[in-house]
């Protein structure tokens, strides 16, 4: 937020107390950059780079998404943004039809994690990459010796290969079904 000098000086202040303003944001500067992007052979789109510095308070994601939910809210006015009811139920979520990435079968062991972090997969029980998938971060970190250096560490693997914490997967397979399907895979090599 921000509090102009004016509000910011108190009746009781000694005399010859000078008042600033206050500036609370965790947001310390942001640029922006728009640059042609070709998509296959077309060249008539525009690439949006952007620039967020934080304090730490917040990351420069949240940030960004915070500054979008303002706009919407504020679009609202102008524009109907009625919506499918269950259309925050599926952000986020991998839909039905779609098939999942073949990297959501294979063994965490394949991420090539630090020992330390393979050791916390290990100890929560969590097998495969689609089962990691679908933690939150706040569960990740309950894990016993897990920590925010490990989690980073998985997040980036995750991140490369297109995946992220906290997705939703609907009908994914159980654990049985994984194991089966690991077995015909190795019986297959």
């Amino acid at each position: 937020g921000y509090v102009p000098s004016e509000r910011n000086l108190e009746d009781d202040d000694p005399v010859g107390t000078i008042p600033i303003d206050a500036l609370y944001s965790p947001v310390k500067k942001v640029s922006y950059n728009v640059t042609p992007a070709r998509v296959g052979h077309r060249t008539d789109y525009d690439k949006l780079s952007m620039e967020i510095v934080t304090n730490g308070s917040v990351t420069a994601l949240d940030a960004l998404a915070f500054a979008a939910k303002i706009v919407r809210d504020q679009m609202k006015i102008f524009i109907n943004f009625q919506e499918d009811e269950d259309y925050e139920d599926r952000a986020g979520r991998v839909s039905d039809q779609q098939d999942f990435s073949d990297n959501l079968y294979k063994s965490v062991d394949e991420l090539e994690l630090s020992v330390r972090s393979a050791n916390c997969l290990k100890n929560a029980d969590i097998k495969y990459i689609g089962e990691l998938v679908q933690k939150t971060e706040q569960e990740i970190l309950m894990t016993k010796n897990f920590g925010r250096k490990s989690l980073n560490e998985i997040k980036e693997i995750l991140s490369c290969m297109g995946l992220r914490l906290g997705t939703k997967l609907d009908n994914f397979p159980s654990r049985d079904t994984l194991d089966k399907m690991a077995m015909k895979r190795k019986d297959q090599v």
